[in-house]
């Protein structure tokens, strides 16, 4: 049976969302941390929420410049480093990185620091082998 796009679509995601999940569960239980709360400002401190909110500015600032610059030139010759998937993978990146830093040096527990690390260091293999497998294969 053929499937169509969007549900290929839908498919990968709903694939990547379960084993986001259950990596998260399993690393929860084998280093002991409590669960974040999904798309929360979490901040440490007040300098935790500096340096946050000065990349999610910088950010806005790339992704104007970006979508500008590449808008003008030809869609074969746009640059790939200011494509939108990119500058908001670099801010998840960045943003993430941060956090694990700030947890490290001002968290109650520990273990925050590595939960937020793995976490990361998943998401970012994950995200990276279905853009260079074209989706596992599913769109070739």
């Amino acid at each position: 049976m053929m499937f169509m796009p969007w549900s290929k679509i839908l498919m990968i995601l709903a694939i990547y969302f379960v084993v986001q999940l259950a990596i998260n569960y399993l690393l929860r239980k084998w280093l002991k941390v409590k669960r974040k709360k999904l798309f929360s400002y979490n901040h440490l401190n007040e300098k935790h929420k500096k340096i946050d909110w000065t990349i999610r500015i910088i950010t806005i600032v790339l992704l104007v410049i970006g979508t500008t610059i590449n808008a003008t030139r030809i869609p074969t010759e746009q640059f790939w480093f200011l494509q939108t998937y990119f500058i908001l993978f670099m801010m998840i990146f960045s943003t993430e990185t941060t956090r694990a830093i700030m947890e490290k040096k001002y968290a109650e527990n520990r273990n925050d620091y590595l939960y937020t690390t793995f976490q990361l260091i998943f998401a970012s293999i994950l995200v990276i082998s279905i853009f260079t497998t074209d989706f596992w294969g599913f769109f070739s």
